[in-house]
């Protein structure tokens, strides 16, 4: 039988029942405390079935929470066969469960990781439920597809150039309703440079003749066929993402049957044009009545930006305790690399979350708009650069995202004259008080114009 309290070479333990698991890709070593077992150290094969005969090991040996590296994307399916039979899956960051230097073995990590386990000295990574994990994997194979789309696009333009083909300098976008009718007729064997500029979308700012004369090329067989093979690849791609958002519509229906409309109506959107590469279907309704406000009246966080958030961080933000907390988890505030009384290094960690480069993607565009949060932008690059301008924005951004998912908070716009009349109103403050430290006073100045 286990004892209720035990000690650890001097530190106490506060998970008895604490197990550890060192995951690979072929097989995975588990390591339970050694007073509850004969042989406390196993190895399973990563077979499902092994999987589950580790399962029913740990839970023989009463075991209640289980630890384990994120090592690769290895950890999964132990993680999600674990987390159905019931036991408390902590997944731990690498980083924080370095072991000793010269003792690296499988069976050294496993009896490692339990006993910081044990020890509480663990600290488990974010991880949402299962059904926004779901969402959150639809959202990641799309902006996969996306990804590979750019790169046809590429190839499409560069056979173009190859062509002597100027399309890309006269048009916006080659993907746009312009550029992928001329395209299209190109590869159906048109090569009439008049006839192809009837193409032209009324939209498009540049006139028939402009693209006429772009499209006066060199056209040679072998280019032709890349242009074809890129074009047929695009469309591949496209349609597999009308698939994803087929199932991404799914996965909010089955995410909404459990909440209920909100009683106040969904507000009329901020801007009526659809964004690049947009889902098909209406997400703002879904949105609304799965997290209760509408985020995208944030400045800078459309419905797209609004949904890749809250399937990365689910709907429960009370996970952290303050918004503080999750800004350092997106690692979006200042570090604290301190040593001595001294600050050896306050810059942001790097970090591959795929929230913070979304967020970074955000503040660069919202540093363009007419908006308190432009304002903060741009006054902040001036003094301080872009780079950390970008990041301090994409920071206030996240604040506000976590006030409105855990408090509901409404956002209302200030505006940037508002926020220039704050900034102006904190200098004058300054300027006061240093001015009745050296004993003088300041006398404000009516200009006439």
């Amino acid at each position: 039988m286990a004892k209720n309290k035990r000690t650890s070479k001097g530190m106490p333990v506060i998970h008895p029942s604490a197990a550890g698991i060192d995951i690979g890709s072929r097989f995975h070593v588990a390591a339970v405390p050694p007073d509850l077992l004969k042989q406390p150290v196993k190895t399973f094969q990563a077979f499902t079935s092994d999987l589950h005969a580790m399962a029913d090991w740990l839970i023989q040996a009463g075991i209640t929470t289980v630890a384990m590296e994120s090592t690769g994307v290895y950890w999964v399916p132990v993680y999600e066969i674990l987390e159905d039979r019931g036991l408390e899956v902590i997944l731990a960051n690498a980083r924080d469960a370095r072991g000793v230097p010269g003792r690296k073995t499988d069976v050294n990590d496993s009896q490692w990781l339990q006993k910081l386990h044990a020890c509480g000295l663990l600290k488990a990574s974010f991880r949402p439920d299962r059904q926004i994990s779901a969402l959150r994997s639809y959202l990641r194979q799309r902006e996969r597809h996306l990804d590979y789309c750019a790169a046809h696009i590429q190839h499409m333009q560069k056979s173009l150039t190859f062509m002597n083909l100027q399309l890309h300098h006269v048009i916006t976008d080659i993907t746009g309703v312009t550029g992928m009718k001329i395209i299209r007729s190109i590869v159906q064997g048109q090569q009439n440079p008049l006839i192809l500029a009837k193409h032209r979308d009324g939209r498009c700012k540049a006139t028939e003749k402009t693209i006429a004369a772009s499209l006066t090329g060199n056209y040679q067989p072998e280019h032709l066929f890349a242009l074809e093979q890129a074009l047929l690849l695009y469309d591949f791609y496209q349609l597999r993402v009308h698939d994803c958002d087929e199932h991404i519509n799914a996965a909010l229906k089955t995410l909404n049957q459990s909440t209920s409309v909100p009683d106040t109506p969904l507000p009329k959107p901020r801007h009526k044009t659809r964004q690049p590469n947009a889902l098909n279907f209406d997400v703002r309704a879904p949105l609304y009545q799965l997290v209760g406000s509408d985020l995208t009246q944030i400045h800078g966080i459309g419905p797209y930006l609004a949904l890749r958030l809250v399937s990365e961080c689910g709907t429960d933000l009370s996970r952290w305790p303050s918004a503080k907390h999750f800004t350092s988890w997106l690692t979006l505030s200042p570090g604290s690399k301190v040593s001595g009384g001294k600050v050896l290094s306050s810059h942001s960690r790097k970090t591959n979350n795929r929230i913070t480069a979304h967020l970074r993607l955000a503040a660069t565009t919202v540093g363009r708009t007419n908006t308190a949060l432009g304002a903060f932008y741009r006054r902040l690059s001036a003094r301080i650069g872009k780079a950390k301008a970008v990041t301090a924005t994409a920071r206030k951004m996240a604040v506000l995202f976590y006030n409105a998912m855990r408090y509901g908070m409404s956002y209302q716009d200030p505006g940037s004259d508002h926020y220039e009349q704050q900034y102006r109103k904190r200098v004058v403050k300054g300027l006061h008080r240093r001015a009745a430290e050296f004993g003088f006073t300041l006398n404000e100045i009516e200009c006439v114009s």
